[in-house]
């Protein structure tokens, strides 16, 4: 496929959201493809992840990774086939992954992209064996370190992240809860992902007394993904030496006024406990240590992955929203072409 004649649709950043991001802090621009120079590759995009660190991107504040700037194709992971390499590495045809951002081709530096394995398809790479994955491992067995009949408790746990840390704890002897936002999303964690149990925040209604009863032996391992009400309630639950991963904190991100600390954190003294923040990113040099026992997992049914797929480019600013309001149950992506 040659870029002539080749049109490129991308979603720009407009204007930084205050509050929840509206479809009007993004903008649509359809522009002709330019070919790639050298050591640089043209991907066609068939897929792009959506996730909750887009929202921290979108804001000029100091964070782990500059923010995205006004006017700029907004941030994203996704994965594609090559339609014109002039590195060595690619030829047309390959399938990658990478950060090609919000837009229909991306024309990226080759050391950016990363070649998927012959037996990965592209939502697997984008899920259990790509961001997502090394995530949830990383986050649970490096920073967590689970012990055998430990009691893993994790929030958000029908999310992207949440439902594969729940699914590796089990693997490794522990005790598993999820904590979920409908009934649907925790018996999807119990009944098929084989959790041993799970809790509705939204209708638990003593979040507290609902995390006692599901983790009778208190909680050894949590790993949040809300932050807010849920780290509060979590935090009263922790055993001595627990160990607390804060790997993101998605009710807190669209708040217009300054957040407020957790006000249990004083039982990290108490049980003389841990809490670390943790950022995937720190770990990429180690991600093939972790893509083996993952595929491996998935090959053999260990380790199941649920996506929620969004039709076309130009819905992605609206779907961005339904990780905050809580409506999608596993990875949420869009379809950018064919698969």
């Amino acid at each position: 496929m040659s870029t002539q004649n080749l049109h490129n649709l991308q979603v720009r950043l407009a204007a930084r959201p205050r509050g929840l991001p509206r479809e009007s802090d993004f903008e649509l621009v359809e522009e002709p493809c330019q070919p790639p120079a050298e050591g640089e590759v043209l991907v066609k995009v068939a897929y792009l992840s959506l996730d909750p660190a887009a929202r921290g991107w979108m804001d000029d504040r100091r964070s782990y990774i500059p923010p995205v700037a006004i006017g700029e194709v907004m941030r994203g992971l996704a994965a594609g086939e090559v339609v014109e390499s002039r590195h060595p590495r690619f030829q047309a045809g390959d399938r990658v992954t990478g950060a090609l951002g919000w837009q229909r081709f991306a024309r990226v530096a080759a050391r950016e992209l990363t070649a998927l394995p012959a037996t990965a398809s592209y939502l697997d790479a984008l899920g259990p064996l790509g961001m997502v994955g090394m995530t949830a491992y990383f986050g649970l067995l490096d920073v967590g370190r689970p012990q055998e009949n430990d009691t893993v408790l994790v929030s958000g746990g029908a999310g992207a992240v949440g439902s594969l840390v729940g699914q590796i704890a089990k693997l490794h002897g522990c005790r598993a809860v999820g904590i979920a936002g409908s009934d649907d999303k925790c018996r999807w964690l119990t009944e098929e992902l084989g959790l041993d149990g799970a809790i509705n925040y939204k209708t638990a209604g003593d979040l507290d007394a609902a995390i006692r009863d599901a983790c009778p032996d208190g909680v050894d391992v949590y790993f949040d993904n809300v932050g807010g009400a849920v780290l509060d309630a979590a935090l009263r639950r922790i055993n001595r030496g627990a160990r607390v991963v804060i790997c993101g904190a998605i009710s807190q991100y669209n708040a217009t006024e300054p957040i407020a600390g957790p006000s249990n954190y004083l039982m990290l003294l108490v049980q003389r406990a841990r809490m670390e923040g943790f950022v995937v990113l720190d770990y990429v040099p180690r991600f093939a240590e972790a893509l083996g026992p993952m595929a491996r997992w998935l090959a053999e049914g260990k380790l199941k992955a649920r996506f929620d797929v969004v039709d076309g480019l130009e819905n992605a600013p609206r779907a961005l929203l339904k990780l905050f309001d809580g409506s999608n149950t596993g990875k949420l992506v869009v379809r950018v072409g064919e698969e």
